[in-house]
């Protein structure tokens, strides 16, 4: 290990993924992408059919880095102070004093985020962008680190506000968790008992350790020519004939960034080829939108993404 990395508690990446598998069964991949999102200081959007175990997971990662953690139901009455606070008269001070929101929290889940009216989204993601709140010109910063997991459902539009591009380009990665399989669902059939299965997660890893390492981030080593397979994948998605809106800038950045976060949750100090092209989908797909005439929605983004993969050399 490098100087800058020989002293981080490396083993404590692998310890966490484990606690959380104690809640959710045979995820483990979905589980290490979101602890990528949260050392990449980025936020994460869940989106899956109701039941996959969206909030578990949320409640378990909170549960095992030991960061306080809260839930938002989000409807289409919410609004915008109710996820980041009010200022309330205090009559005995003669003054206003601010009265936090649930948004001052570590870890948010922002549960069905699709639901809410379109300005408080923006609320929210504002917050998300920024690390801090103003409410009647004053500024709030909020606790650090600050992590989102929004969840949606990609198979019901009804009452619902899709999140335009430019705010869904606020999340870092766009993940599913899928229904587990036939042996996993069987496991989970058999050891379950009226007990939270989030009970059974530990704290594994201190406050101070948890952020030594997201500050360790931006020191993980990219070769030169790892760089130019990153910004060769960008340019390929502004040019695919399958694809209307290419990558963005801070798509790249994302993408670079969650690179270097997933070669530290496997141990290592230095990004392969093999972290870009795991993230490479994750990461871009919901950044991008496919052309007119190829309509396909996340899946037909996803397949031009995939060519995109295979055609471009990786360096050696």
């Amino acid at each position: 290990m490098t100087t800058n990395l020989q002293n981080l508690p490396l083993a404590r990446l692998e310890q966490l993924v484990s606690s959380v598998e104690k809640a959710v069964r045979g995820k483990e991949e979905t589980i290490r992408l979101c602890f990528v999102g949260l050392l990449a200081q980025g936020h994460v959007l869940l989106e899956d059919v109701p039941g996959t175990g969206k909030t578990t997971l949320a409640r378990a990662i909170a549960r095992a880095v030991g960061l306080d953690f809260h839930r938002i139901q989000f409807t289409s009455d919410l609004l915008p102070s109710d996820v980041l606070g009010v200022s309330i008269w205090d009559s005995k001070e003669s003054c206003f004093r601010f009265s936090r929101g649930p948004v001052f929290h570590n870890i948010l889940l922002a549960d069905e985020l699709n639901r809410t009216s379109p300005r408080t989204q923006s609320a929210l993601l504002e917050a998300m962008s920024e690390s801090s709140i103003s409410v009647d010109g004053e500024n709030h910063p909020l606790p650090q680190p600050f992590f989102v997991i929004a969840t949606q459902n990609p198979m019901e539009f009804e009452g619902t506000y899709p999140l335009p591009e430019s705010q869904l380009d606020r999340f870092l990665l766009r993940l599913s968790l899928g229904h587990p399989d036939r042996d996993v669902a069987r496991e989970v059939l058999a050891s379950r008992s009226l007990k939270d299965p989030v009970m059974a997660v530990k704290a594994v890893i201190a406050p101070d350790e948890l952020q030594q390492l997201i500050e360790a981030v931006p020191s993980v080593h990219y070769d030169d020519d790892l760089l130019e397979y990153l910004l060769d994948l960008i340019e390929a998605t502004r040019s695919h004939p399958h694809l209307a809106l290419g990558a963005s800038t801070r798509a790249a950045l994302g993408l670079h960034r969650a690179a270097q976060a997933l070669a530290l949750v496997n141990n290592r100090d230095y990004v392969i080829p093999d972290d870009i092209k795991e993230l490479f989908v994750p990461s871009i797909a919901h950044r991008v939108l496919p052309a007119p005439a190829y309509e396909g929605g996340v899946h037909g983004t996803t397949t031009a993404l995939e060519d995109i993969l295979s055609e471009i050399g990786v360096p050696q």
